[in-house]
């Protein structure tokens, strides 16, 4: 639950320098939770790179036949969402629109943030609310067809939110889509697979400045062992949390992170 303020947490209370190759490990590591998500759901991102190809395709056909109306031709326009998946890539660009927004406004704070280790502890609490209401939610069935783009803005906003250090990306954001009536297992699978461009965004970021840096061999073999790991454990997470979501279990890390806060807040407040 927000691997962003534990490794905060874990640098100001235990005095655990992570700045040599820092950025260059962060990029490792969204390169891991990526390679994560596409494995746990190639089927669907497969199936939705080909609509969003075929988007694309009928938009810029349509395109053509406007300034061919123009002339005094009667063609018809193809119609874009006429599918399920078609909806699905529509309501993940939706809701990758605030989220971006919000990153790319907000950065500096988020940036300044990562330096205050009292934010990401008090965060972890605002992350333990939420997996509560998680587990409060009735419910829903809601798929694509049913889904809102309000909703899926939402959503979007509400992943922006999670940039802060402490606030759970995945806790958010299911809790985000229960709210709005998904179908649980969909929940899950739309909160994974809407970070992808999120996360790309990050590594984006984050690469121009990667030739700064001054890497020894080690430090590229630690990176990409940690880049495994997290593709390993952000795969059997995404499995486990799969399962989880049939349950209403999501007290068990409300407890877990609500300690954590308490913990971390009483130690930095205690020098």
């Amino acid at each position: 639950m927000s691997s962003s303020g534990h490794l905060v947490l874990i640098k100001q209370l235990l005095h655990v320098d992570l700045e040599s190759g820092g950025l260059f490990f962060d990029v490792m590591l969204h390169f891991g939770t990526l390679l994560a998500i596409f494995v746990a759901f190639w089927g669907d991102i497969s199936h939705l790179i080909r609509e969003g190809f075929h988007i694309l395709g009928d938009s810029f056909s349509n395109v053509g036949r406007f300034f061919e109306n123009l002339t005094g031709k009667k063609r018809p326009y193809h119609k874009i969402v006429r599918s399920s998946y078609r909806k699905y890539v529509m309501l993940l660009i939706v809701s990758t629109i605030p989220t971006g927004l919000i990153g790319v406004i907000f950065k500096d704070y988020v940036e300044q943030a990562n330096q205050i280790a009292l934010i990401p502890a008090c965060c972890l609490m605002v992350t333990a609310v939420f997996l509560v209401i998680a587990d409060m939610v009735e419910p829903g069935s809601k798929r694509p067809k049913n889904i809102s783009y309000g909703e899926a803005a939402m959503i979007g906003i509400s992943q922006g939110v999670a940039t802060l250090p402490g606030v759970s990306r995945s806790g958010t954001t299911i809790t985000a889509c229960l709210l709005c009536g998904f179908d649980k297992k969909f929940a899950v699978k739309y909160s994974f697979i809407m970070s992808i461009p999120a996360v790309l965004g990050a590594v984006v970021l984050e690469v121009k400045d990667l030739a700064t840096l001054t890497l020894t061999q080690t430090d590229i073999i630690y990176c990409i062992i940690a880049m495994v790991v997290a593709a390993v454990s952000g795969y059997l997470a995404i499995r486990f949390m799969m399962g989880l979501i049939r349950g209403r279990r999501f007290k068990y890390f409300a407890i877990y992170c609500a300690v954590v806060s308490v913990a971390s807040v009483i130690a930095l407040l205690r020098g």
